[in-house]
């Protein structure tokens, strides 16, 4: 029953984390396809350069529900149990939906974005205080740096050892470890233009559609 449940829950998981909240408010309240404005990202940091700071918000706000949702019934349906398996669970659950941010089941696994606000819905539930730290971190970062890819970058590094030192737990470590690694890689045209310092500042729209999916 508990295994059954648990390969349930990822389905449920995925199908959550792949709808795409940027796409989806930008064509109910605008009259653009966020996918060819801008960075061309359906994430929260392209809805809020492209269309204001509302819409970035609630687009920030449905990507971390899409994560914290499914592990919440996660852990409330299957904790309990004895053994480590509804740890292991929870962990599966939690990298399904962010699975599904970055290959959108509806949008034909394509044109995803980069993660980190699903990753950390995910992270609020599994542990709220790897997260505040994390969140300090990055509005530090971001206040330093005016770039929201700096501290979003930031505080995803840190994130897998706040999880580590707070939760103890190898499992949720590997799964912050894994999504860590995706996100960097999907940040990886943000990298480049933070080296070259051509990467736009907090408040900047970003001329043009680039290669950021």
């Amino acid at each position: 029953m508990l295994i059954i449940g648990g390969i349930t829950l990822t389905v449920i998981a995925y199908a959550l984390g792949s709808i795409p909240s940027g796409l989806v408010l930008t064509r109910v309240f605008t009259s653009i396809d966020i996918r060819k404005t801008g960075s061309g990202n359906i994430g929260a940091t392209n809805v809020r350069r492209m269309t204001g700071n509302l819409l970035g918000a609630l687009t920030l706000i449905g990507d971390m529900l899409k994560g914290a949702l499914p592990v919440f019934m996660s852990i409330a349906l299957l904790w309990g149990e004895a053994g480590d398996i509804p740890e292991i669970i929870t962990a599966l659950v939690a990298f399904s939906a962010f699975s599904g941010h970055l290959f959108p089941l509806y949008l034909k696994f394509k044109t995803g974005g980069k993660g980190v606000a699903t990753a950390f819905g995910c992270f609020l539930i599994i542990s709220p205080p790897a997260v505040l730290l994390t969140l300090i971190l990055f509005v530090v970062v971001v206040k330093v740096t005016r770039r929201v890819s700096a501290g979003s970058l930031a505080a995803t590094a840190f994130l897998v050892p706040a999880v580590w030192l707070i939760t103890g737990s190898a499992v949720f470590s590997v799964c912050a470890l894994l999504m860590a690694v995706m996100i960097f890689l999907r940040h990886g045209d943000n990298i480049k233009r933070l080296l070259s310092g051509t990467e736009p500042a907090l408040g900047e729209k970003q001329p043009g559609l680039t290669a950021e999916k």
